[in-house]
Formats: structure tokens, sequence, C-alpha cells
């Protein structure tokens, strides 16, 4: 389903009755009658997929789902569904896609679907060595696992590279870490990439006389990065008593604490995440491995600090970015047992995980801008209704 033609920006939406902006998605044709019904809950997730989902199933648990309007990401109209019980930040988001479409709306892209599998060996004489002898043997190990999953390999996926790192503990010395780079394609991935990975543990062990201990996926998927930009033109910022440049260098400031102090980042990230995990849940994605990848790349230069970054373009608008791992799929796992699950990939008209994953960044960084604007202007007021007495004293 595409959504080329139609737009996002539909007035009053808010303020419409439950019923009438269902009615309202319906005439624009991002729902169908047909929808209506696992909308509501009536035939969304039943009993019977819930309890083959998970172990001691005894009943569902259900949260709001509402749509972020207003999205423009890389040309295209994309209504944007939100599963999240926290007030405001579908509007926030709303509101800042609204911001930033005035500017040309996101620009977002990705590098290529590529998951990590991590190998633990032990017992090595020589990690050193052992290493070397790995790599020199890339391609026939690579070659042992090249049809391991031959759907992913006829889609384009399958083995990309293996990388081998050596580590020491003071609980169990040295040891050594392979790496195997793994193109899951539309998957999260978790599940290919630890048949691979158990496929060539025997292998590693006959190269190294070591002893492979666990063979797992990554959740620092540092290879599979989306990211988003957007710019917010200087006169859309100011509003009320507040000077565009006023909010601009407030935003600026707000960011640049989040940057220099992981205090501050903790709490800036998670409303990144607000935006992020509202648009994994909907779709059946793994909140969890997306969250645990953001934070660990958020401190990957030995600090922890901010996943986006806010400054002044030449002209003065206010240019932001946002770049951080996103294993997410548009097939397997919840997203293809959940009926509400579909129900969010066709409302956003998407067809790839590399789609998805570029609609997800751009709404964090849209909530990274609402709750830094929101944030700085709550500042700002408090400085004007300070200044306030002191100007009225000089008048008179």
């Amino acid at each position: 389903m595409s959504t080329t033609t139609k737009s996002t920006r539909i007035s009053g939406f808010y303020d419409l009755p439950l019923g009438e902006r269902q009615r309202k998605l319906m005439g624009l044709g991002f729902l169908t009658l047909e929808d209506l019904p696992i909308l509501s809950g009536e035939e969304s997730l039943s009993l019977e997929q819930a309890d083959n989902m998970i172990e001691n199933v005894v009943g569902r648990y259900a949260l709001p789902l509402g749509v972020a309007l207003n999205f423009l990401v890389n040309g295209r109209e994309v209504l944007v569904p939100m599963v999240i019980e926290e007030p405001s930040v579908v509007a926030g988001a709303s509101y800042m896609a609204k911001l930033a479409r005035r500017g040309g709306g996101f620009q977002a892209g990705t590098t290529a679907p590529e998951m990590i599998g991590q190998l633990q060996v032990l017992d090595v004489d020589d990690v050193h060595a052992a290493r070397e002898k790995i790599l020199a043997h890339k391609e026939s190990l690579l070659a042992e696992i090249a049809d391991v999953d031959p759907i992913l390999v006829k889609l384009g996926g399958g083995p990309r590279d293996i990388e081998a790192r050596t580590l020491t503990s003071p609980a169990i010395g040295d040891f050594l870490v392979v790496h195997l780079i793994f193109d899951v394609r539309d998957a999260m991935g978790a599940n290919a990439v630890n048949t691979a990975c158990e496929r060539l543990a025997p292998h590693l062990e006959a190269l190294t006389g070591g002893r492979v201990h666990l063979c797992i996926l990554s959740n620092l998927a540092d290879k599979r990065l989306a990211r988003a930009a957007c710019t917010i033109p200087l006169a859309d910022l100011a509003f009320g008593d507040f000077s565009a440049e006023e909010v601009r260098d407030g935003i600026i400031a707000a960011w640049a604490f989040a940057d220099a102090d992981p205090y501050r980042a903790a709490t800036h990230n998670k409303g990144i995440f607000n935006g992020v995990d509202a648009v994994v849940l909907a779709t059946g994605n793994d909140w969890r491995a997306v969250e645990a990848g953001g934070h660990a790349y958020a401190a990957r230069g030995g600090r922890y600090r901010s996943l986006s970054t806010w400054s002044a373009d030449a002209a003065g608008n206010l240019a932001g970015s946002l770049e951080l791992p996103l294993a997410v799929g548009t097939v397997g796992g919840a997203t293809r047992a959940h009926p509400m699950a579909q129900k969010s990939l066709k409302m956003m008209g998407v067809s790839t995980a590399q789609e998805l994953a570029e609609i997800i960044v751009s709404v964090g960084l849209a909530q990274n801008l609402a709750a830094l604007r929101a944030l700085a202007t709550e500042v700002i007021q408090k400085v004007h209704m300070a200044l306030h007495p002191r100007k009225v004293k000089r008048e008179e």
C-alpha cells in the first residue's frame, strides 16, 4: 500500500471524536472498514494467538494506539502508528513533524541490514595466532555457512564477513571473540544469526583448537544504522513572546547539556526512545533490543552522550540529526503473529525493514525536538518572568 498521494496534514484531527478520526482515515485511504475490528480490539490478538507467543498466558494487556500526523519522510507522506501510555508524545511528535515539513521534512537513510553474531572461543593456547588463522581462513568459513538460510540467500541476504578480536578478563584470562556479519534483509534477524553462529562453531574449534562457549546475536547492531536529519526554518520557531532566536538557542543549549553530561543524556535519550519505542512496539518489533543497542551506541566513545545533534546552520535555521542502531523487521516474529502489527505496517505503507527504520528514526528525532523545545521555552519563560518586574521598576 502506498501513501504517496495522501497528505497526513489533517486539520483538527485531535478535536474529532474517536469514531470520526477513524472515518477520516478511511476517507483518506489509510484505513478500510475491515481494519476497524482489529483497531477496536474486537478481532485483534486472540487468547489463542497470545498463548502461542509466550508461556503461561492468562490474558492480554492493552495499550493505546495513536497516529502521529504531518510526517514527510524522504518526500513521502507517512501516517505513523504509535503505541504508548504516556500523554503528549503523539501530539509532540506530530507538531514537530509539522515544523520539519516546512523545511522539507525528514531526510532519512540506513546502512545495509547487517547483524552481528558473536562466538566466544575459550581454551585457546595463543589467542593472537588463532585470530590470524581465522582471518586467513575467512572465505572458507563463510562458504561453510553460505546455505544456512536458503530463503534469505535467495532474497539477497546471507553471511557477509568474519571479524575476530582478542579480549582479556580477570575472571577467565585471554579469550577470542569472533563476529559473524550477516545480512538479514527484512527480518530482525536473531534466529538466522544464531543458527549461523551455531553452524560456524565446530569449524572455529577445528581451526583454533579451542572451545566455542557462547554463540549469540549482539544487540549493539552498529552495522545496521538508521539516520534522520531535518531543518526547522528559523521563522517557524517563534511563538508567543518567544523570539525565534531565543527558541533556537535554547534548544541548542539544552542539547549541549545532554551531550556533555551523562546524567542529563540518560533522560534526553529516553525522550528519543519515547518516539522510537512507540513505533517499534506498534509494529511488533523488539523495543528492548532497540533500546539496548541505542544506549550502548550512545556510549561507544567511552562516555554516554546524546544520540542526537542540534545546531544552527549557515542561514540561522535549526538543524538536527539522529543516528542509532535500528534492528527492526517487517517479517517474522510478533510482526507476523500480531494482527495490529500488520495493520500498523499497512498504515505506514512500508514493505521493507529499511523503510520502517527510516520512519522510526525520524519519529525519534521529532520527539527529541518536542522535548527540547518544551524544556527550553519553559526556562525562557522563567527568565522573562524574572526580568519583567525589573523592567517595571525601571520604568517607574
